[in-house]
């Protein structure tokens, strides 16, 4: 159940006014330290940013998907680090439990996730494994009342600073591919997991992506997510959410520069006039605006499927693959229309140019998405 007009409208303007006086003023300094301010951190939970994907009974603001977009249409005006910041709970370091945990795994982590008290992350890729996420190397073996696990992951968003991992390892080493993987809930301290040093990022600085190891970690067998074998099937129905929460961040990033683009043009002048009355200008500007409206409109309409109890998987795909490729080109349009002046560091657009490039690669690959949106288009046809 939705949020009913008024509460949803009062919601939207704290976030709006929160992106306007809080973070967007912050941007240059956050990327230049690499370094997120702790009492930006402490509003962000004051105002519910971690929890709004976590059940109301957990102390989650329990949106819809199609509340949480709009929010994400919102946080999306500010550089995406903030929002990679709360992120990981919202979707992949959280959802599993949600879907899959048990009473006990609940009332353990869920009301921790929905303050922001614990920060989740979701360790899927390795060296070896990323797009193809069967071939999962790290190992899960049994032992009594335990499970022991040995392996890397690497690129972890907040691995640095998470509480908890849902770690995707393989329980069967007779089975090949996604059948012998399993998810578990690997809480941080347990002996022999080490997280590496953060690694040096073309963009959104400020949050960070580290390498993972298990040395033999012992995990309570309580800690299981779902049945053994069943991982492959949490992360993928985790990531129809976080593709649509990215399809949304597009979005509003997109708005953003479009934004940008239209000021800038109206006051830089060449040739005795705005160069926004320059049709080739226009023409730019047009096409950007129309993209992100078509975005909007396919992310907007998947969400309300999405809430509707539909099956998504090829609309999420497609959904996340034109968001996250349209904000791509109305960043290299928006560095085009400010000129030189796109291309220096003062006017911010040439980091907005490198935080959205990572968006093709979040969540599945651009190529990953046309793979599944054609996969499910056949399925259908048969």
């Amino acid at each position: 159940m939705g949020l009913d007009s008024s509460t949803r409208r009062q919601l939207l303007e704290v976030v709006r006014r929160f992106v306007d006086e809080r973070l967007r003023p912050l941007e240059a300094s956050v990327a230049e330290a690499d370094v997120m301010p702790q009492e930006l951190v402490s509003e962000m939970r004051a105002l519910g940013l971690f929890g709004l994907s976590v059940p109301a009974e957990y102390g989650g603001l329990e949106l819809t998907m199609e509340d949480e977009c709009l929010v994400m249409f919102e946080i999306g005006r500010a550089s995406p680090a903030f929002r990679a910041e709360f992120g990981t709970n919202l979707g992949i370091g959280s959802q599993g439990l949600v879907l899959y945990g048990t009473p006990e795994q609940k009332g353990k982590y869920l009301p921790g996730i929905a303050t922001g008290e614990i920060v989740t992350s979701f360790a899927l890729t390795e060296p070896g494994a990323g797009s193809d996420s069967g071939s999962v190397q790290t190992s899960a073996r049994r032992d009594g009342d335990h499970y022991v696990l040995n392996g890397a992951k690497c690129f972890i968003t907040n691995a640095g600073k998470a509480g908890l991992f849902t770690v995707m390892a393989r329980s069967d080493a007779s089975k090949k591919g996604a059948s012998g993987v399993s998810a578990f809930l690997v809480p941080r301290g347990l002996d022999g997991l080490t997280v590496g040093k953060p690694e040096k990022k073309m963009g959104q600085q400020g949050v960070h992506i580290h390498g993972v190891t298990f040395d033999n970690v012992r995990v309570p067998a309580e800690n299981l997510l779902g049945r053994e074998g069943e991982g492959f099937k949490v992360a993928m129905q985790v990531l129809d959410r976080g593709r649509l929460n990215i399809g949304a961040l597009s979005v509003g990033i997109a708005t953003r520069l479009i934004e940008d683009s239209v000021d800038y043009a109206a006051q830089r002048h060449q040739f005795g006039q705005p160069i926004a009355n320059f049709q080739l200008i226009q023409g730019m500007l047009a096409d950007s605006q129309t993209e992100m409206m078509a975005a909007r409109a396919l992310v907007l309409e998947t969400a309300r499927k999405r809430d509707a109890e539909d099956n998504i998987v090829m609309a999420a795909a497609a959904a996340k693959y034109f968001a996250s490729e349209m904000v791509g080109r109305v960043a290299d349009r928006a560095v085009q229309i400010f000129g030189g002046a796109g291309y220096i560091a003062d006017y911010g657009i040439e980091r907005l140019y490198r935080d959205v490039r990572v968006l093709r690669i979040y969540e599945g690959t651009s190529q990953i998405q046309q793979i599944v949106i054609a996969r499910e288009m056949l399925k259908a046809a048969k």
